[in-house]
């Protein structure tokens, strides 16, 4: 009779206790008129902000296990912008599951996010432009980029624009948003060397295997042409007033192609006047009809 007197006793001393604690996690706090949280509901969201952390993380973990330690650290600044922009939109979310009226919040506060989307769009397309270029690593410090039509080598990269130097030693500040809706050439993602070209026209008449000769010489007398592969020469069409033929060769460093080109042209020109072959100017016959 004791024991069952005792058991009841408990039960009830339980009861109690749930009561307290249900009665402590019931009570609410006014926020203004419109808003009214309670205890539980603010360990709800503290809850949820603490798995939406973990799991951001571990997201981090894995976008960035493979980048360089440099690319890391500018990732992370953009990392800490958006994981602030995710905690607001799971804390309006967790509110408005756990019946707070969230609606005026969204009211006050649509206006102006649209305002600054709008003036910010640009802004954050080149955020997100150099996000993708920092995990997906197409361009990398060093590499030798042409893009609407200007050539620099890469000096940096950041989160809002690309910086390079052209060969006239200028910068240029490319905005990453270009990425996504122009093409990109990168000259020396394959590689540090690069095929180069120069092509020349001769006179009708002229010996083609001498030529072919001469043009090989040409090249392969030039300090900056790479011996393998071997240079080549391609008879590309029979023009209008010419033999068009074109000079094929690898260079090291690309990103000076003009100055050993222009050198090689050169010794073309001094060969061919050796040798007396003729590079034609363009030639027209005229017909004057009398009446």
């Amino acid at each position: 009779m004791v024991q069952d007197l005792s058991k009841i006793e408990e039960t009830i001393t339980e009861s109690s206790a749930w009561e307290s604690t249900k009665e402590f996690l019931g009570r609410h706090i006014d926020i203004g008129k419109d808003i009214s949280i309670s205890i539980l509901d603010v360990l709800i969201v503290i809850t949820a902000i603490f798995i939406t952390t973990i799991v951001l993380r571990i997201i981090l973990r894995v976008i960035t296990r493979n980048l360089p330690e440099d690319d890391k650290s500018k990732f992370n600044v953009v990392y800490g912008y958006f994981r602030w922009l995710i905690y607001v939109i799971i804390l309006l979310i967790t509110l408005h599951s756990v019946g707070i009226n969230v609606t005026a919040v969204f009211a006050a506060s649509a206006a102006l996010l649209i305002g600054v989307g709008l003036a910010l769009q640009t802004l954050f397309q080149d955020i997100i432009s150099g996000v993708f270029i920092l995990i997906d690593q197409s361009v990398h410090v060093g590499d030798i980029i042409e893009i609407e039509d200007k050539v620099g080598r890469v000096e940096e990269i950041k989160l809002r624009t690309t910086r390079a130097v052209t060969i006239d030693n200028k910068v240029l500040v490319i905005p990453n948003h270009l990425y996504l809706t122009n093409s990109l050439y990168n000259w020396t993602q394959n590689g540090a060397t690069t095929r180069e070209s120069v092509e020349v026209g001769v006179a009708y008449g002229s010996d083609v295997q001498l030529v072919k000769k001469l043009l090989l010489q040409a090249a392969s007398t030039h300090e900056d042409v790479i011996s393998e592969p071997e240079p080549t020469v391609l008879f590309t069409n029979f023009g209008d007033s010419s033999l068009n033929f074109k000079l094929v060769f690898t260079l090291a460093d690309s990103f000076k192609a003009q100055f050993p080109k222009s050198d090689i042209r050169f010794e073309i020109d001094r060969l061919f006047r050796e040798n007396n072959v003729t590079i034609p100017f363009p030639q027209r016959d005229i017909h004057i009809i009398e009446k």
